[in-house]
């Protein structure tokens, strides 16, 4: 306990520190406290509504291991997707029009996709028309996809805009940790409520995103506006090419490429190694989801307390081989984990009480801090790097290689799962990722530091 302490000190002590001080004051300004709540209530619909869809179809659909992790597959798979097809013309959109305007007409669009996630939760469990609520849920789930796509650009490029140089990277590690947050949030709701109470929430929710974001100030191009590319392979390859030459930002996008992967085979493995292998319900599936995303939002403010405002890799080689280290450790506690032998799963009691709960929740709150110390600084280089009038097309290029990577992860898992490794042995190779993605940032620290 007393490394966990050694980890945790620094974020206690951030209010002494004249760097912290200044990003915390960001959420009092209306040039980034607008953009900040439209994003954590974006994240926090996204998750209540992706991860009612999975624990649904995980626990009252299916009852077969392979079946459950190809779903979750598709699912990630399918939101995914949007981001390798239309990132570029985003990008193209976000440095070429005012962004607070797109984001007006992304959250108003997010109020019609959740009508249609929030009509395919409600018909769940009708005996009469069930057989149409996953297919609309998907339907939602890649729209949502296409929301996110248009918006992800804007979240990063209008903070160089907006904020000053210097407090370009705590309002990125602020972003990153209210939208961490907000999954948490998100997440553990969705395993506390049944469906129909989430239809309801994911509307009032999106009501109150198209609020906020009204609230965004203007972010007009800081460029004269130029002829949108419409046709999306060739704006895709273009824009790719132009961004990856730049070597720190090829190494960046990489790295946090190899990151996302990871993190969406996690993603895909959780439910079904809580229902199938620790034998819990739905709320621990729901907590174990809560626990990466807090860990994820407690690394990112640690490495931001830690490098002081400077946009520097040297943290990321060794934030992603402990990440490895307690993959690993994750691997071998549910390997040896004994089971409930009835009928019956864990509840969170239950599953809280178990002997080797506490290990257990160690080492996944072990991977996600530093994952989060590991992706936050790679995320500075891509809106450093470049112009202003360039970071959003950057982004869109970043979007574009790590959702291609995030899709070949979850074909990876679906795959795998055919062939008929278990969720659990997958985690082997998400560990060997980790040290691949440990030698790119390595090149990275050399190149830039």
């Amino acid at each position: 306990m007393a490394g966990l302490y050694a980890l945790y000190k620094p974020i206690n002590q951030r209010t002494t520190s004249p760097f912290m001080q200044t990003s915390i004051r960001l959420l009092g300004q209306r040039r980034f406290l607008p953009l900040f709540v439209t994003q954590l209530l974006g994240a926090f619909n996204d998750n209540l509504f992706k991860t009612a869809m999975v624990l649904f179809v995980t626990y009252h659909v299916y009852s077969d291991p392979t079946r459950e992790t190809q779903f979750n597959a598709i699912a990630t798979g399918l939101f995914i997707l949007p981001f390798f097809l239309l990132s570029a013309l985003s990008g193209q959109l976000a440095d070429t029009r005012d962004k607070a305007r797109i984001i007006r007409l992304v959250k108003t669009a997010e109020i019609a996709i959740m009508v249609v996630g929030a009509i395919g939760l409600t018909l769940a469990d009708s005996p009469t028309f069930g057989q149409f609520s996953i297919p609309l849920m998907l339907g939602a789930v890649l729209a949502m996809g296409v929301h996110s796509t248009f918006f992800g650009p804007i979240k990063y490029a209008i903070l160089p805009q907006h904020l000053q140089p210097d407090e370009v990277l705590g309002g990125t590690g602020l972003v990153e940790a209210g939208t961490y947050i907000a999954i948490l949030a998100g997440t553990v709701l969705a395993g506390l409520i049944d469906a129909q109470a989430a239809a309801v929430g994911v509307l009032i929710v999106a009501v109150l995103g198209w609020f906020s974001g009204r609230q965004v100030p203007p972010a007009p191009p800081v460029v004269p506006p130029e002829p949108l590319d419409w046709h999306i392979v060739r704006a895709s390859i273009r824009l790719v090419s132009a961004t990856m030459h730049i070597p720190r930002l090829f190494l960046a996008i990489c790295s946090i490429s190899f990151f996302w992967t990871i993190g969406a085979v996690l993603i895909i493995q959780f439910p079904p190694i809580v229902k199938n292998v620790l034998t819990a319900n739905e709320q621990v599936a729901s907590l174990f989801l809560g626990i990466f995303s807090v860990g994820v939002a407690i690394g990112s403010i640690m490495v931001n307390r830690l490098l002081k405002g400077q946009v520097s890799a040297r943290f990321s080689p060794i934030s992603v081989i402990v990440m490895g280290g307690f993959i690993l450790l994750f691997h071998f506690v549910t390997k040896s984990w004994v089971g409930d032998v009835g009928d019956d799963l864990y509840n969170l009691r239950d599953f809280v009480g178990h002997a080797g709960a506490p290990l257990l929740i160690l080492s996944l709150l072990g991977v996600a801090i530093a994952g989060g110390m590991f992706v936050v600084p790679l995320y500075a280089f891509l809106t450093t790097t470049v112009g202003k009038d360039e970071t959003a097309r950057t982004v869109a290029a970043n979007n574009i290689v790590n959702s291609g990577a995030m899709v070949a992860g979850s074909l990876l898992a679906f795959g795998l799962s055919a062939l008929g490794v278990s969720a659990v042995d997958q985690l082997l190779a998400i560990t060997a990722m980790c040290f691949v993605s440990a030698w790119i940032a390595w090149k990275l620290h050399l190149a830039c530091d």
